[in-house]
């Protein structure tokens, strides 16, 4: 049996503002949890007893998932942080250092575990992934993936030689100075032993410490190379990205919630929406209780939260409203992510309601 950790202590600030109030695996996707996938995901593998390393708005977390029975899993939580000036605060202990905590504590991984991140969509083959560490003998496997040599300043690269071994790392090389193409995803496949290795009570991660350590010694420590959807939500402006390509349809196992109404317009619970009225081309999702005054327009791919209220002539073009979410009368959002109480362009730039150097106006559908 194969045992999972999911990495979920981390602050998220190449994320902000989507982070400022809920850790990153939080963020939603149509609706869900990014983490969720994740978890249903593993469990489609047997993948059934995982631990999730936590920090910033653990509780968030930790009362979404609770002890995993809803998805056929167990879950388990371990808190990282300590107390300063009489409060208790978040202290991660990287990738690594967070594993030797579970592992000090309970001995949890005594079988072979994949390690992913809390924060990327993926459908990887888990069952062809194990098979092949498990083939080689491996103490641990990194899954890569090939990526176009432009890129790969974006992403920790990976070096092996002919037979898969890891010779050494690159973090974000320039293009002509990039030894390969294979970009580390952020999943990892490792035996217990490796734990061994990992100082105890000290801030240590996988990728930048634990696995030159392991191409140091020579230990059996394999890149696996595969082709899957990784979508990796690294910045707002990749939030964005996803969340066009998953709204068009072009992510696996992403069903759109609510019912089809109108070719490519899903629709929640109990909304009030003058149809005679307003122009919608999907695809569109509109969550329960929106209300969208006549003369308003949205063109898709959008994605409409719960509770939002689109004034009379407003224009929504290819956007997300985060629930609860008000636009202003005649207000026109193009190409933005936008909550109650600010609002990201698709290049990453935040305004905060009642900013007086911006015309939009819209606010929270609450009060």
């Amino acid at each position: 049996m194969t045992k999972g950790l999911i990495l979920a202590a981390g602050q998220g600030t190449r994320v902000r503002p989507l982070t400022k109030n809920m850790p990153k695996p939080m963020i939603p996707i149509l609706g869900k949890p990014v983490m969720e996938y994740l978890i249903e995901h593993l469990a489609r593998y047997g993948v059934r007893e995982i631990m999730v390393n936590v920090a910033f708005n653990h509780w968030k977390i930790e009362n979404y998932f609770g002890d995993g029975h809803r998805w056929g899993v167990e879950i388990g939580y371990s808190y990282e942080g300590g107390r300063e000036h009489g409060d208790i605060v978040p202290k991660p202990l990287g990738s690594a250092g967070g594993m030797k905590r579970i592992q000090e504590i309970g001995g949890f991984f005594d079988e072979t575990t994949l390690v992913i991140c809390g924060d990327a969509l993926i459908d990887l083959d888990i069952g062809a992934a194990l098979h092949e560490h498990r083939s080689k003998g491996a103490i641990a496997s990194v899954v890569t993936l090939d990526v176009p040599r432009d890129e790969v300043k974006n992403y920790g690269i990976v070096v092996t030689d002919t037979e898969g071994h890891v010779r050494s790392f690159q973090e974000k090389p320039k293009p002509e100075e990039a030894k390969s193409t294979l970009a580390s995803t952020g999943i990892y496949i490792m035996e217990p032993d490796v734990l061994d290795l990992v100082p105890a009570g000290k801030v240590f991660d996988i990728g930048s410490e634990l696995f030159p350590m392991l191409v140091e010694r020579e230990l059996p420590f394999y890149a696996q190379k595969r082709f899957f959807n990784w979508i990796d939500i690294g910045r707002v402006t990749d939030y964005w990205t996803v969340l066009q390509r998953v709204l068009r349809g072009e992510v696996a196992q992403m069903d759109m919630p609510g019912k089809e109404i109108r070719p490519g317009v899903w629709v929640g619970l109990n909304t009030a929406i003058a149809w005679d009225s307003v122009q919608i081309s999907g695809p569109v999702y509109i969550g329960s209780n929106v209300r969208i005054e006549p003369g308003a327009s949205i063109t898709g791919p959008a994605w409409i939260g719960h509770g939002c209220h689109i004034r009379a002539g407003a224009k929504v073009t290819r956007s997300v409203l985060f629930e609860y979410t008000r636009i202003g009368e005649g207000m026109s959002f193009s190409e933005m992510i936008v909550s109650s109480q600010y609002c990201v362009d698709r290049k990453g730039e935040t305004i905060y309601v009642g900013d007086e150097r911006t015309p939009l106006r819209w606010g929270d559908a609450r009060a």
